[in-house]
């Protein structure tokens, strides 16, 4: 009897450990990533089970058939029922865009600044932030603009550094953080006063001359922290917002231009856009512990899914190049898919995961 038991209790064990070992059958995970120099939005789906993707959707955007207008950041909102968009090149100035989740269908639009880029709503005030890049204005002190996501209206432009890109918002919604590109500095925005509370030098010297030219800023999902991307270091640069001070620097691969921080915050995934790879980082040790080759040269954007385990990222492609989108298994440490998306593929989102 006592045999038999065992037996039994074995078997258990035994069908517990092959089911925890297959990968989940039957997920699926969904993403947006907009064809920067197509003037279109390509919505994916990635099939676990057979890791393979498929371009479920593709959306036209802009409203100037003649002329090439440039999505860039992208984002989903706070409910997942909307998906908002900022066009870079506008007439002078860019767009906020948003459109429905379940049927891409375009909602609204505002006006923004001069280049608008990466952009995300907070948790603590329900407002839209997006940066104003300027790319191509003179080189002065640039804005945030802030927006109220359901009425599409700008409530306020708060005055920033010169160039500011990769913002992120804290997990609690209180601070946005951006980083200015052409001054070398992480920025600090109170989301609930819509002011600039803080700006930190990153550079170690004090030319004047951008050293860092810093591009992408995400904060910690669980520690009072915030990394940045050095694209012209070479570096990610570790910063303690309690003590506004830098940490620790990480000497990457060529121009690391986005990055983001895995929600168990573990990992951080760091696309080189000047390497086509993208770096996979251990956060506690401070180790880079992959550099994964791209489809494409010229790495642009990443998304990590929320569960920790993926990271989309988009690569551009050069010329005439179609981009695409790898998908990164970040437990494995290896590209296992690939999928062809429209020309300068950069800003990437990911939505939802589905099952069968």
């Amino acid at each position: 009897m006592k045999q038999s038991i065992h037996s039994i209790s074995y078997f258990i064990i035994a069908l517990v450990l092959i089911v925890a070992a297959k990968p989940a059958d039957g997920q699926t995970y969904h993403a947006y990533v907009a064809a920067e120099s197509d003037d279109e939005v390509y919505q994916i789906a990635y099939d676990v089970q057979t890791q393979k993707s498929i371009v479920t959707d593709v959306i036209s955007v802009g409203q100037y058939p003649t002329e090439t207008e440039g999505p860039h950041g992208i984002n989903v909102g706070l409910d997942g029922k909307y998906w908002y968009l900022s066009i870079a090149h506008g007439n002078p100035y860019g767009w906020l865009y948003k459109f429905e989740t379940a049927t891409n269908k375009f909602v609204e639009r505002t006006e923004l600044g001069m280049f608008p880029a990466s952009l995300e709503i907070s948790k603590a005030t329900g407002l839209l932030y997006v940066v104003n890049f300027n790319l191509h204005g003179d080189m002065k002190p640039s804005t945030v603009s802030v927006v109220d996501p359901q009425a599409m209206t700008v409530v306020k432009e708060i005055k920033t550094g010169i160039m500011p890109h990769g913002s992120r918002i804290s997990d609690d919604g209180k601070y946005q953080y951006h980083v200015s590109m052409m001054t070398d500095e992480l920025m600090q925005i109170n989301t609930v006063t819509m002011e600039l509370s803080r700006r930190l030098k990153l550079s170690e010297d004090e030319n004047n001359s951008p050293q860092v030219k810093p591009t992408w800023a995400d904060p910690h999902p669980k520690k009072n922290i915030v990394y940045v991307a050095g694209n012209g270091s070479d570096e990610i640069i570790e910063v303690d917002i309690k003590k506004w001070e830098i940490l620790r620097r990480f000497k990457t691969g060529k121009a690391p231009y986005n990055l983001e921080v895995s929600n168990n915050g573990q990992y951080l995934v760091a696309s080189y856009k000047g390497e086509a790879a993208t770096g996979i980082w251990d956060l506690k040790s401070g180790k880079e512990v992959a550099k994964i080759s791209n489809s494409r040269k010229v790495t642009h954007g990443v998304s990590i899914t929320p569960d920790s385990k993926y990271a989309f990222v988009s690569v551009e492609g050069i010329g005439g190049q179609a981009g695409s989108v790898d998908i990164i298994d970040i437990e494995e440490l290896e590209r296992t898919d690939v999928i062809e998306v429209g020309k300068q593929a950069g800003g990437i989102i990911f939505w939802k995961k589905t099952r069968k």
